[in-house]
């Protein structure tokens, strides 16, 4: 796979702004704490996708932008109002195949994105898709942009992957399934996801919370 063949690589957020972002993580943590912890999410996930080979790298991202992107990515606002429409616009703004995946999984690693977009490239598939052990997915890719896969899939519950696959199929879509990742929701997450990647900005970020009681949930 050679750059500029290989498919687009979108990565959807939110500024790490105190109070907008991972507001499921207060308590235990402060809305700072938890902004922290998005921001150093966000910047271990866009590290990775730009030490992978892709045709093109789109930020699609709601709020301002700020010196935690690299450079190399191309900036588009979220367009929408759900998460499904938004989901549906940002592969409106590619041409051709790409994969999308979200901030919340930083341990996510180049192996990952490779093996979605071989997957996206497969003339045996249409679609690949990421489950998440929340009940939600983490990445998904298409062949095409259609906002048929998205719009109207309830999306930030614990079925949402579930319909998701659903809805894939409906369509008529051979979808190859990549390996479950754990998102980071709620602090009990946080902790999990450092522990699988301790050398990381988002690892120091946890710590620095210096949050010692677990999260509820």
């Amino acid at each position: 796979m050679t750059p500029d063949r290989a498919p687009a690589l979108i990565v959807i957020a939110k500024s790490p702004v105190a109070g907008r972002v991972k507001t499921r993580l207060c308590p235990p943590c402060t809305p700072e704490q938890a902004a922290e912890i998005a921001r150093a999410a966000l910047a271990d996930t866009l590290d990775i996708v730009a030490a992978t080979a892709a045709g093109a790298r789109v930020l699609a991202l709601d709020g301002a932008p700020g010196p935690w992107i690299p450079s190399g990515f191309v900036i588009v606002p979220q367009i929408g109002r759900g998460l499904d429409e938004r989901l549906a616009n940002a592969f409106a703004a590619v041409t051709g195949p790409a994969v999308l995946i979200g901030m919340d999984t930083p341990q996510v690693r180049s192996g990952d994105l490779e093996c979605a977009m071989s997957g996206v490239e497969n003339s045996g598939t249409d679609s690949v898709l990421g489950l998440a052990a929340d009940g939600g997915w983490w990445a998904i890719g298409l062949h095409h942009a259609d906002p048929r896969v998205f719009v109207g899939v309830p999306m930030s519950t614990a079925q949402t992957g579930a319909r998701q696959l659903e809805r894939l199929a409906a369509l008529g879509h051979r979808t190859s399934l990549l390996r479950e990742l754990r998102d980071v929701d709620n602090f009990d997450d946080a902790r999990a996801v450092a522990a699988e990647i301790p050398s990381s900005r988002f690892a120091d970020a946890v710590a620095a919370s210096d949050v010692v009681e677990s999260a509820t949930g």
